[in-house]
């Protein structure tokens, strides 16, 4: 894989100087358990927020999690032939409501705005505590700040290469201007870049990769577009990874575009071209 690397700035190397280890993707270890982290997601083209929470432990039966404030926001209790089998790693995420009133799709749906999600989720220590086949317990903790990156903005794909530059915003999330201020380009780990076929019938072969912060631009691995069939429509994500002061990934601000097609000269595919 090729990386076009950007030239990381003052900002950049100053906020990394006492990290010299390269970022984890959760707390590992988490206390007793062998990892944990909650974030916060943005997808600044949608408008939606959600919570997202990752926690991993060998043969519990039971696992509860604790909000900063001591209050109870997630309990789960294996049952039946899954109590004897026990667990291990657990993944979840909310629902992710729109941020703001005009990108509600019906009438009914659940608006949360960036400011109220972040009442709803404060920062702060959140608890783990899981129960064991034996009885006995594990205990860990993960801190969830409020520090969310800006959008990546200039997404773009030009038949090989995806690229993009860091945003000033959170897309459609934004707030009142300095009620909320992005998380400088500084304090970012890095990015995830996903793509991913627009086409329901080729939406499970993806690429997906997270590289560093200086990275602004990668070739996709020719290989892979060439298994794709010619000319099929293409969606791009570029997510921007929060680096935590413990020196781990955290909250993520995703953009997305689309309308890119498989093929050297990135020509409209031949539906959107009957489109226009």
């Amino acid at each position: 894989m090729l990386y076009s690397l950007k030239r990381p700035g003052l900002g950049l190397s100053l906020f990394l100087s006492p990290l010299l280890s390269a970022p984890l993707f959760a707390d590992a270890p988490c206390n007793e358990l062998g990892e944990c982290k909650v974030i916060i997601e943005i997808n600044a083209s949608d408008g939606d927020i959600g919570f997202h929470v990752l926690f991993d432990a060998e043969g519990w039966r039971q696992a509860k999690i604790m909000g900063p404030d001591g209050s109870q926001l997630f309990h789960e209790i294996a049952s039946s032939h899954l109590r004897d089998q026990l667990l291990t790693e657990n993944f979840f995420e909310s629902s992710e409501p729109v941020c703001e009133d005009e990108l509600a799709e019906e009438e009914d749906d659940e608006v949360v705005t960036l400011p109220e999600f972040l009442a709803r989720f404060p920062a702060g220590f959140y608890e783990f505590r899981l129960k064991l086949e034996n009885g006995g317990e594990l205990a860990g903790s993960t801190i969830l700040t409020h520090s969310i990156p800006a959008a990546p903005a200039d997404v773009d794909f030009d038949g090989s290469e995806i690229s993009w530059s860091y945003g000033d915003d959170l897309g459609e999330c934004t707030t009142v201007p300095d009620l909320f201020m992005p998380t400088p380009e500084g304090g970012i780990a890095g990015y995830e870049v996903v793509m991913e076929p627009d086409d329901d019938a080729w939406s499970a072969f993806t690429f997906s990769v997270r590289v560093p912060a200086t990275v602004n631009a990668l070739t996709v691995p020719s290989e892979y577009l060439a298994a794709l069939p010619a000319d099929l429509p293409l969606k791009v994500e570029v997510g921007a990874i929060e680096l935590r002061p413990n020196g781990s990934f955290g909250n993520q601000t995703f953009s997305e575009e689309d309308g890119f097609c498989n093929n050297e000269d990135q020509e409209l595919c031949p539906e959107e071209e009957e489109e226009e």
